[in-house]
């Protein structure tokens, strides 16, 4: 077996070849067999799972922590991130309404914590038991089988001779050593070095498990489909297949991009949430030794509106067992926080960790992992920066502190921040982080690496949903007019011509007759759909991210802003050379300002939902992914029976038609 790296560095493809699998310490000591790997147990690969369960196949789930679930559990996310019209029409995939639904029936209410930013925001460890026991449920009526590997990394990937399929995957399941704390009791910057580690430690015992295909049939195109559902992209990373970090440069795609280059190490930030309680008496509070470092950098926000403790608090409140009295809190009126309840803190200027330069970046480039070492075979160490991590933790717990006892704001100044010592940071086992040291298993993740889709017809250099296609922006303001050079600024109005004369059904709408872009752009191949703004959380300007004054990095919240109800394609999920490996979640292929939108709960669960179905069809009708949309635009009889597929069974591919000129309908 040979692995064929495949990168792409100043518009040129480069291609080495490689050994594949680096021989472990010593032999595996099990080996499993799937039709489906799913690297990556978050709403992305456990949505996937649940389809292919339902539909008979064996599924073999991984992730790095012992949760399944990801927003809504390990990271700590549980407060539904959902668009007003989507959620006005209650067109969901029929995995993400059942979730709902076991909310609503084992708590008595969709919001049980009284929370103002979503319609549903509760515990993230009953995230964890929601979405396995969906699972277990699947499993029994679809008569498959799941094999659940929690705290379980890849370590490694093995291709065929010609680089296009994955023919078997090393992975490390870990757990606490003899004599020692159990798992989460550390974060998980203390451990991720030593998880992706074959030795045994004085932490961590290692098991080494070998996934292979459950099929052996040689007349088979795959035996198994391989689905990247983590929450960098790690395995596109690992795998070496083309795919971008960080910020594209500006194009008539990306019209609204800061600046002309691209920046791979400004992505947007990551978050370590925790819990925190309302308790009737004040509570001692202990100041963090490493606390003074990082108060530069905490603060309500710009907006004034924003700067009331109690709206932070009932903003992703997860948990109130007695509803308060209705109070103004500033311009809002929200239900007063009362003793026992609980609060999970995701917060810009709190514990929004956002590192933007070479020397702090959170997920590696290329470059930096081939410097590094890690793309050799047999170093893989997860692609993420340690030291970054650690940070993001020391600031989340810092953040706490703050909100308790800090009197500084770096937003909005001195004599407007107060202590609000009343309240606990809920810890242990038990707690709703299901961690010792409080914070979320997992950091909630953003944005990781996107893949470069396959080239076709109307994408020759790579498949990608781009701004173009989803915002709202007004391109004929004059921002655009005067900062973009004349000939980009005309191919911007061109393009959204011909996008906007394929939805009118009309050979060509000349560009001087449009206005705005009216819908978003449809595609042949949709297989889900998502709704939400361009939510843009930028990384910062200078190292390190909590430095006195920094700033956020300039422009790149330009794009911010409305989103039109969108669709899936499914060549954004089929990366290049590859053919046996489908992607779901945060890593299709977006550029950076369309990623901030496919980032939300429901959207996982789509594109989850659409890769279940999708490797169950294939292997089925003996065929590969990209030979479902390789003949577009013409007919593709394959491409229809799954879109077909998928509406059966209740996972809608687009929004009715008339929704598609709705401008404004975001969360």
């Amino acid at each position: 077996m040979v692995f064929l790296s495949l990168s792409v560095l100043c518009g040129q493809s480069i291609l080495s070849t490689v050994p594949a699998l680096a021989a472990s310490p010593r032999d595996p000591d099990e080996t499993i067999s799937c039709d489906l790997l799913i690297i990556g147990g978050g709403l992305a690969g456990a949505a996937t799972a649940y389809e292919s369960l339902l539909g008979g196949r064996t599924v073999c789930l991984t992730d790095i922590s012992d949760w399944v679930g990801g927003q809504i559990s390990s990271q700590g996310n549980s407060a539904l991130d959902e668009g007003k019209k989507q959620r006005s029409l209650q067109l969901f995939p029929r995995g993400y309404q059942q979730l709902r639904n076991t909310i609503t029936s084992g708590y008595g209410t969709l919001n049980p914590g009284d929370c103002w930013v979503s319609e549903s925001c509760f515990l993230p460890k009953d995230g964890h038991n929601i979405v396995y026991r969906q699972l277990k449920e699947a499993e029994r009526r679809g008569r498959g089988h799941l094999r659940w590997f929690p705290a379980t990394v890849i370590k490694d990937l093995a291709l065929s001779k010609d680089g296009k399929q994955i023919q078997e995957a090393v992975a490390i399941q870990h757990n606490n050593a003899v004599g020692t704390p159990p798992l989460n009791h550390e974060p998980l910057s203390a451990i991720i070095d030593d998880a992706y580690s074959y030795q045994n430690s004085q932490r961590l015992t290692k098991k080494i498990v070998r996934f292979i295909p459950k099929s052996q049939n040689l007349s088979q195109k795959a035996n198994w489909f391989v689905i990247e559902a983590t929450e960098t992209g790690e395995i596109v990373a690992l795998a070496d297949v083309p795919y971008r970090v960080g910020l594209d440069p500006r194009s008539h795609l990306n019209p609204s991009a800061p600046n002309e280059k691209g920046d791979p190490y400004c992505t947007q930030g990551f978050t370590y949430t925790f819990a925190m309680e309302h308790t009737k008496e004040p509570q001692p509070q202990y100041k963090p030794n490493f606390y003074e470092q990082y108060a530069p950098y905490y603060g309500y926000d710009s907006n004034r509106k924003l700067a009331y403790f109690d709206l932070i608090f009932t903003y992703r409140r997860i948990w109130s067992p007695e509803k308060g009295k209705p109070i103004r809190a500033g311009r809002m009126t929200v239900n007063r926080p009362t003793p026992g309840d609980i609060s999970m803190q995701n917060w810009l200027w709190g514990n929004d960790y956002r590192p933007g330069t070479r020397h702090d970046n959170l997920v590696y480039t290329r470059n930096q992992l081939q410097d590094s070492g890690q793309l050799q075979p047999g170093e893989w160490k997860g692609g993420l920066r340690q030291e970054t991590l650690r940070k993001g933790e020391e600031l989340a717990k810092g953040f706490y502190y703050w909100l308790v006892a800090g009197t500084t704001d770096s937003r909005l100044g001195y004599g407007v921040k107060k202590p609000h010592p009343n309240h606990r940071f809920l810890k242990g086992l038990d707690s709703p982080m299901g961690t010792v040291h409080g914070l979320s298993k997992y950091p909630y993740i953003r944005e990781g690496r996107r893949i470069i889709g396959r080239p076709s017809v109307d994408h020759k250099e790579g498949f990608s949903i781009n701004e173009i296609d989803i915002s709202t922006k007004d391109y004929w303001q004059d921002f655009y007019r005067t900062n973009l050079p004349r000939p980009m600024y005309k191919n911007v109005r061109d393009t959204i011509a011909k996008l906007e004369s394929k939805i009118a059904n009309i050979s060509i709408i000349p560009s001087y007759s449009v206005t705005q872009r009216t819908h978003a752009t449809v595609y042949d191949d949709s297989v889900g759909i998502v709704n939400y703004m361009i939510d843009f959380h930028p990384c910062m300007a200078f190292y390190p991210p909590e430095r006195p004054s920094n700033r956020e990095r300039q422009d790149v919240r330009i794009a911010h802003g409305g989103s039109h109800p969108a669709q899936i394609p499914l060549r954004s999920m089929i990366p290049q050379r590859i053919d046996n490996l489908i992607v779901a979640g945060k890593s299709i292929a977006t550029s950076h300002i369309a990623a901030a939108a496919y980032r939300v709960h429901g959207f996982e669960w789509s594109v989850g939902a659409a890769a279940g179905n999708l490797a169950d069809l294939a292997l089925e009708r003996n065929t590969l992914p990209y030979e479902f949309v390789d003949n577009l635009p013409n007919h593709e009889p394959l491409l229809q029976e799954l879109r077909q597929r998928l509406e059966m069974k209740g996972n809608p591919t687009t929004f009715p038609q008339t929704l598609l000129s709705d401008a404004h309908q975001n969360r």
